[in-house]
């Protein structure tokens, strides 16, 4: 349902931002505005939102975090949660939008999702020349689902490129035009243009329920084909760079859990000692591009949230990292190497083994790690997952089963008596024992028969 445009006038830049954002929330946003010709960039704590939103120069060019961060930073790095999925609309280079309203343009997108089974959008922002489509969450989704999120993103941007969606303007850092703010490249002011309702709010999706609309296997399968390879013990680097399929996907959620355990893996060590900091950032910002969540583009940006991560004093040479630059140049571009038989990214796709090593990493501190384990220690949590499996379904453990074992081999020494005297009551069973005397009063009356 779309609402009238006295009730759309309710949503400024406040209330728009809090459909997505929770002033009650530990972390950050962060407000990008012009000035004079420069960008610049300011961070802030979410509980100050409702202050400083009010506070902004609505004359002047603002773009709003979409996200939210752990640190004063929107690099993606530092995502802390997000709470919806979004798409910007460049539809002033697109024919088919000359000459419309942003109502129109509006329109256009409803009938467009409905006709191709898309999720209709719970909000859409005009932007001063194009839109701003938003679905919200009924909840957060934490960092860990990012690899999720992010195939839901470029799923979207995929389905309404024909509509003028931005590639380049899908990743978790992404700021949108702030509601109520001017574009002054066309002299229009930010505003909500349509609002799908649901008991008088925004509609809001459960984001499993996206995922299965969106993503071409739903997380379920998933998991079930993961299961199943794990029974055939087929454990198989699956490379990323392949949108839309289901190895590409896997291998992006292995690099973003892989980067998460090498920074785990420093604060298991108090931080990174001065001559290994160029080690760390190179393989964590080489699984950042591995998993999808970061580009060429913005490798450099995320690199110095990295570099300040390990050291804030640390002035790193980004030209240490000019082959990784041209290494992510080339996946973007589709383009594969050969290794072992087998065509893998031009990233690095490194074994287990191999980063143990590299990182020195102790069989203590893989147990704390997620995925940068040695095969012995898959094997011993594989080992500890089946005993919880078989418990969960009423087995029981070795020690009870022996002794068990033990009690209906000689049922007379568990019940603490002789072999005589248990013949004598009947040969009662251990199982019989909680019964106490009952078990002995019944035996009489047996033998007194």
């Amino acid at each position: 349902m779309t609402l009238h445009s006295a009730q759309l006038a309710l949503f400024d830049q406040t209330q728009e931002a809090n459909t997505y954002h929770d002033a009650n929330r530990r972390g950050y946003f962060s407000l990008l505005t012009q000035w004079e010709g420069n960008k610049r960039q300011s961070s802030y704590p979410l509980t100050d939102m409702a202050t400083v939103l009010n506070l902004v120069d609505q004359t002047r060019d603002t773009w709003l975090t979409q996200a939210e961060f752990m640190r004063p930073n929107r690099r993606v790095v530092n995502l802390l949660r997000i709470g919806l999925l979004f798409i910007d609309l460049d539809t002033y280079r697109m024919p088919w939008a000359q000459g419309r309203t942003p109502e129109e343009l509006a329109a256009a997108v409803t009938y467009f999702c409905q006709s191709e089974g898309l999720p209709h959008p719970s909000l859409m922002v005009y932007s001063g020349r194009g839109l701003q489509l938003k679905w919200l969450l009924d909840g957060t989704i934490p960092r860990q689902a990012l690899p999720r999120w992010n195939a839901c993103q470029r799923h979207l941007v995929d389905k309404l490129a024909e509509l003028g969606a931005d590639p380049a303007a899908k990743d978790a850092s992404r700021v949108l035009r702030l509601v109520n703010t001017v574009n002054t490249k066309s002299g229009n002011v930010c505003r909500v243009v349509h609002v799908l309702e649901e008991q008088g709010e925004p509609i809001r999706y459960n984001f499993e329920y996206l995922c299965e609309m969106l993503l071409p296997v739903a997380r379920w399968d998933i998991e079930t084909q993961q299961k199943q390879r794990r029974d055939r013990q087929q454990l198989t680097l699956l490379p990323g760079g392949r949108p839309g399929h289901l190895k590409g996907f896997s291998g992006r959620q292995l690099a973003w859990d892989r980067l998460e355990d090498i920074r785990r893996l420093a604060d298991l060590r108090g931080g990174v000692k001065e001559g290994e900091r160029m080690h760390h950032l190179f393989w964590r910002l080489n699984f950042l591009l591995l998993s999808g969540a970061t580009n060429s583009g913005l490798m450099y940006h995320e690199a110095a949230a990295l570099a300040g991560e390990l050291d804030p004093r640390w002035n790193y040479r980004s030209k240490e990292l000019m082959t990784l630059y041209s290494k992510a140049k080339a996946n973007e571009a589709g383009e594969t190497v050969e290794f072992n038989g087998r065509k893998v990214p031009p990233l690095y796709t490194p074994r287990n083994d191999t980063l143990i090593n590299l990182f020195q990493i102790t069989d203590d501190e893989q147990r704390q790690l997620k995925t940068i384990i040695s095969k012995d220690m898959a094997k011993e949590r594989h080992r500890k997952r089946e005993t919880e499996r078989r418990r969960k379904a009423g087995a029981v453990d070795r020690e009870t089963y022996e002794s068990q074992s033990l009690s209906r081999q000689k049922p007379w020494e568990a019940l603490g008596m002789s072999r005589a005297k248990w013949y004598r009551m009947g040969k009662p069973m251990p199982a019989e024992s909680e019964t106490g005397p009952c078990v002995y009063q019944a035996a009489r009356s047996h033998n007194g028969k």
